[in-house]
């Protein structure tokens, strides 16, 4: 019965959120801020979702600097949780792909994000350079899926390359944000999905002692030690409620 509710008002929730996002590109187009505005938007709908997001975010962590933000990619529920830790200032790099889609593409497009052809790897390579650019010469944080796909369930899946050269060519320190497991989190027909732990890491620098390959592996295994930390803590809160 919950989902008959829950449906139509998520429905409902995301047209308007997409309507009012629309508006905002289109007065101000490839604005540095719209996707921060489109993260917190679009996790008003955690709510009906029934889920309580809490971030965490470390005070060395300066919203005014330009960082390379990695973060784990589980599932479609991603856009309502680990969006809204997107700090302003920063971009996305995502599939060229999603353009297409009616609304959504076109707002992604105009707030600003970076789009990646992955057939093409000459051009993926070229998009690198572009989100290069765009941090030396806008100081702009850019914010990337280092798995390069969704996990679905299988935890923290192994990092690809590109986040890590593109920190190492820009001198930017790395700023990790995990989330909380979400994989059968939710269930459509139950009130309360509980807690989703969002935690904003310290910047590290990427040094000359690690190689990238051994920076992207160094962060595989933080991530995930991060991720099972998380989960562990959610554990404890949603006992104790």
């Amino acid at each position: 019965m919950i989902a008959l509710l829950r449906v139509p008002l998520l429905f409902l929730a995301f047209l308007l959120i997409n309507l009012a996002l629309l508006v905002v590109c289109i007065c101000r187009p490839f604005h540095k801020d719209n996707v921060h505005t489109a993260g917190k938007l679009y996790s008003l709908m955690a709510k009906i979702m029934g889920i309580k997001i809490v971030i965490t975010k470390d005070d060395k962590v300066n919203e005014t600097e330009p960082y390379v933000y990695i973060a784990n990619h589980q599932n479609s529920y991603d856009i309502i949780t680990i969006c809204k830790a997107a700090m302003p200032g920063v971009v996305t790099i995502g599939k060229k792909s999603l353009k297409w889609i009616p609304i959504f593409g076109q707002i992604y497009w105009l707030s600003g994000n970076i789009m990646i052809d992955r057939k093409n790897s000459g051009r993926a390579r070229n998009t690198l350079d572009i989100a290069a650019n765009r941090i030396a010469k806008k100081s702009t944080s850019v914010w990337l899926f280092p798995e390069g796909t969704r996990s679905y369930g299988r935890g923290i899946l192994p990092f690809k390359q590109g986040a890590f050269r593109l920190a190492k060519s820009t001198n930017e320190p790395v700023v990790m944000v995990t989330a909380s497991n979400l994989h059968n989190k939710i269930k459509w027909n139950r009130w309360n999905n509980g807690i989703v732990l969002i935690d904003i890491s310290a910047p590290q620098a990427l040094t000359d002692e690690k190689t990238v390959k051994e920076w992207m592996h160094y962060f595989n295994g933080e991530m995930k030690q991060k991720f099972e930390a998380l989960n562990t803590r959610v554990d404890e809160l949603e006992k104790s409620e």
